[in-house]
């Protein structure tokens, strides 16, 4: 057996360690969030603190320890140390150090738990429908991301020893990726009864998707005055080609060195009068001038591809392709909203954890409230967690 497939057994310590053991009678002592009666216990919560933490320092180099209230001493210990003292300047007090190691921790306990509080979410709705991923599915993810971010032998160890994650810690990201693909899937491939009727009428209302509108080739000339327009129709008549006249009297830079040669036109591509013009004339003939905002135009019209529709036979199929993508989009929609009410109803946070607030400030907890915003004021978006959003910080890529 492979090392990297004994990762998988130890997926089972982690999943027991997230979710926990189930509970009645309210959030056990030794948890911070309870989804659906199962923990999420302070130890879990502390381990994703410390891994976000160091995702945090990374750029600095020196690994930064998860800032722990009341005191944040680890915390600002770390700040001093890797703090320059400005010129001139004093060093920072420790308050202000507490402050921002305060500020911190707020900061990573939302993501922290927007993450934990989402797994919990993906994993239940995944048991509920039905949804699993086998160790061998697993095993194949697990090579081909190995391979594709740490190529290099070594690489894989140096990520984990640097990010605080341990190899089953990155196999349950991926499990709950793998698990929220297919449960989306799973609401996607929902039987979408498309009728002849819905079809006729997707047809009848929306005819310009199904047809191929008329094309006129041209060769054109642009002047500013109505004399000097008049002029250059005249020597054509006379005679002398288009290629000739526009290099000399044009004033369009796109078709004066071209021999004033205009492809493809379709109605209403043109200001409004030249256009009518161009769709009223008859081929072979030059006219003009006509007025226009920019100037004077002659034309003649080379050649016409008459404009085409589909019959509603013809279009059925792309139709009824259509009606089916669009059926599970809004599946999909209803299943989005239904899921956040379903597991918000179930997720039980903790008032305060170390001090600090915790369900008011975590938008996942049943109990949170948004905050009321001065008058004139948006109010803030808030953040919907979803089977797609499974992830912190902490994503399995190298440093």
């Amino acid at each position: 057996m492979s090392r990297a497939f004994r990762f998988i057994p130890a997926l089972g310590a982690v999943l027991f360690a997230l979710i926990g053991l189930s509970a009645c009678g309210g959030i056990p002592s030794n948890a911070v969030v309870q989804v659906n009666g199962n923990p999420i216990t302070k130890a879990t919560f502390a381990h994703w603190m410390a891994i976000a933490a160091a995702s945090t320092s990374a750029a600095v180099g020196a690994r930064a320890p998860a800032p722990e209230p009341p005191d944040y001493k680890a915390c600002i210990a770390h700040a001093q140390a890797i703090t320059p003292a400005a010129k001139g300047q004093p060093a920072p007090t420790q308050a202000v150090l507490k402050g921002q190691c305060e500020q911190q921790y707020k900061s990573l306990q939302q993501e922290v738990l927007g993450f934990l509080i989402s797994a919990s979410w993906v994993l239940g709705e995944a048991e509920s429908l039905g949804v699993k991923v086998s160790d061998k599915e697993m095993h194949k993810r697990f090579e081909e991301v190995k391979a594709q971010q740490f190529p290099k032998a070594g690489e894989f160890e140096k990520f984990l020893a640097s990010s605080g994650q341990t190899a089953s810690d990155v196999l349950l990201r991926l499990k709950l990726a793998l698990l929220a693909q297919r449960v989306q899937q799973k609401i996607a491939k929902r039987k979408a009864n498309i009728t002849h009727a819905q079809i006729a009428q997707y047809y009848k209302e929306n005819p310009q998707r199904f047809g191929q509108s008329e094309k006129r080739n041209l060769k054109i000339i642009l002047t500013k005055t109505e004399e000097d327009a008049s002029k250059a129709k005249k020597e054509i008549e006379s005679g002398k080609s288009w290629a000739s006249v526009a290099k000399s009297a044009s004033i369009d830079p796109v078709t004066r060195n071209n021999g004033g040669v205009l492809v493809g036109v379709v109605r209403g591509q043109e200001e409004k009068s030249l256009d009518s013009a161009i769709f009223a004339a008859k081929t072979n003939v030059v006219q003009g001038p006509i007025k226009t905002v920019f100037g004077y135009y002659i034309f003649e019209v080379t050649s016409a591809t008459p404009g085409k529709q589909l019959t509603l036979a013809q279009a059925e199929a792309s139709i009824r392709q259509q009606l089916i993508a669009t059926h599970q989009q809004t599946a999909l929609a209803s299943f989005l909203k239904e899921f956040k009410q379903k597991w918000l109803a179930k997720t039980e946070c903790v008032a305060s954890y170390g001090g600090v607030p915790l369900a008011q400030a975590i938008q996942d907890c049943k109990e949170y409230k948004a905050p009321k915003t001065p008058s004139g004021v948006a109010p803030a978006v808030p953040q919907t967690t979803t089977p797609t959003q499974t992830s912190t910080t902490t994503t399995t890529t190298k440093k």
